[in-house]
Order: C-alpha cells, then sequence, then structure tokens
C-alpha cells in the first residue's frame, strides 16, 4: 500500500528527526536523513552536494554561527510522484528563544524511499521569503496572489 497514510507518517517523522537532530546540533544524525548523493541548497544559494558535506557544513554552522538556534518547520503540503518519490513543500526558520510566529524561509524537500524501505531527503532547496515584496507584487498585481493565499 503505498501513498497511504503510513507513507506520510514516515515523512512527517523524518522531518521530525531532522528537527530534533538540529536541536541537539548532532551533524551526524542529521545527515543520516539524507541520501548518500543528496544535494541541499542553502538560503543563500550555497550548493552542497553529497551527504558528507551536508554533514561537514552543518558541523561548522552548529559550532558557530547557528549555536544554540533551534529549527521551527511546518509541512504545507506532501505529494507523491509515484511509490517511491515524495515532494514535501513547507516554512521554516532557525531561531534562539521563542518560536517565531511567522516562518521566513519556503523550503523544499524530494524525499527518496530506499531499498532499505527507509524515506531519505534527497534534495533540500531553501527561499527566504521577502513578504514586503510579497505585498507590493500583489498590491500592484492582484492575480500574482497564491490561490491558498486568497
Amino acid at each position: 500500500m503505498s501513498n497511504a497514510s503510513h507513507d506520510v507518517a514516515a515523512i512527517t517523522s523524518v522531518l521530525n528527526e531532522l528537527v530534533a537532530a538540529w536541536e541537539r546540533h548532532d551533524a551526524d544524525a542529521y545527515g543520516e536523513l539524507f541520501t548518500a548523493d543528496a544535494t541541499y541548497i542553502t538560503y543563500v544559494g550555497t550548493f552542497y552536494q553529497g551527504r558528507q558535506d551536508i554533514v561537514d557544513s552543518h558541523r561548522t554552522l552548529f559550532t558557530g554561527f547557528l549555536k544554540g538556534t533551534r529549527l521551527a518547520d511546518e509541512v504545507l503540503d506532501i505529494r507523491f510522484h509515484g511509490t517511491d518519490t515524495a515532494v514535501v513543500n513547507g516554512r521554516g526558520d532557525t531561531y534562539k528563544g521563542k518560536r517565531p510566529s511567522k516562518l521566513t524561509k519556503i523550503q523544499t524537500y524530494t524525499l527518496v524511499r530506499g531499498s532499505d524501505g527507509a524515506w531519505r531527503i534527497a534534495a533540500f532547496h531553501n527561499t527566504k521569503r521577502k513578504p514586503l515584496m510579497e505585498s507590493v507584487s500583489y498590491r500592484f498585481a492582484p492575480g500574482l496572489v497564491p490561490a491558498a493565499e486568497r
């Protein structure tokens, strides 16, 4: 039974594990949730190729710029493309202290089911939202407002 509620639950579990690994600042556990050849694009446009590159960069981030941060993640939708591929769109952010009420990044995860049956992230893309620019563009061109926000 593919694309069923247990697949959604398994994918949601992967994302929850990602958040938990981030909160522990455990770069190895974070990296284990990705395929060996995964790609990872940060909101500033940095491109990482492969699990080890993702682990190494996060080890540096967790002891530097992002030390002490937590990860907020909100799934907007999960769509399946065949039985072993899923695309997840969501919002996310890093923070210290209180979780932000509005998450400033839009994220796309592509997950694949491996031969062991486990779902892993094969690609991740993070984009910084610009709410002011969105508001201005919506005001001057109302047709740009996404259907979900009308």
